[in-house]
């Protein structure tokens, strides 16, 4: 009888072993520097990188105000007058800039979860432009005499994808979440009542 594990337990650590080198950090870039496995392979715009976006991130969570604070219905009044309008939309929109950012993606991302042709046309998008960059990297895309770089090859993505944006109404999908925008962060902008020492930071401004 041939020693060892038995017939059920190899197969099991060669598929291990399979597993191991698909997402091993060694194959997930071509030159061997390193990577994230598979998620590696995924190609990114030159100069950013999904821990770019993560720190991006993470700044702005750090500089958010407490959800709470920005919601108390007890800070929000009318203004007085225009100039107490005026300075509360600058200070407020200086003061809570990260949970506007929040809002903003919020709203954007409600969006697109609503509309699945939206969600379809953005998916044409990315893979148009996916596969116009692997035929880049394969061999240059020349066209009238002149290289194809990234920011043409995501304009002529967008142009492939155009007929189906269209079809999404992405036109009006981009202008209710401008307006969408416009009118939550401008009323809070200008009804939320300033902090005890934003206004005295304000009079402490040179004028």
């Amino acid at each position: 009888m041939p020693s060892g594990a038995p017939k059920g337990e190899n197969c099991l650590v060669e598929m291990d072993s399979k597993a191991g080198d698909l997402f091993s950090a060694e194959d997930a870039h071509p030159t061997g520097t390193g990577g994230a496995g598979i998620l590696a392979k995924l190609w990114l715009p030159k100069g950013f990188s999904a821990s770019m976006a993560k720190e991006w991130i993470d700044r702005r969570r750090l500089s958010i105000r407490p959800w709470a604070s920005f919601v108390d219905q007890r800070k929000f009044s009318k203004p007085r007058n225009f100039g107490e309008f005026c300075q509360r939309v600058v200070k407020n929109v200086e003061v809570y800039n990260s949970n506007y950012t929040f809002i903003f993606l919020g709203l954007i991302l409600y969006c697109i979860i609503s509309s699945p042709m939206l969600l379809i046309a953005l998916a044409v998008f990315a893979g148009a432009f996916y596969i116009i960059h692997l035929k880049s990297q394969e061999s240059k895309l020349v066209v009238l005499g002149k290289e194809l770089t990234v920011p043409h090859q995501m304009s002529l993505a967008g142009a492939v994808s155009l007929p189906v944006f269209w079809l999404a109404g992405a036109g009006a999908a981009v202008f209710w979440v401008l307006g969408a925008t416009l009118f939550v962060i401008g009323s809070h902008a200008a009804f939320r009542e300033l902090e005890g020492s934003d206004i005295e930071e304000l009079l402490m401004e040179p004028v």
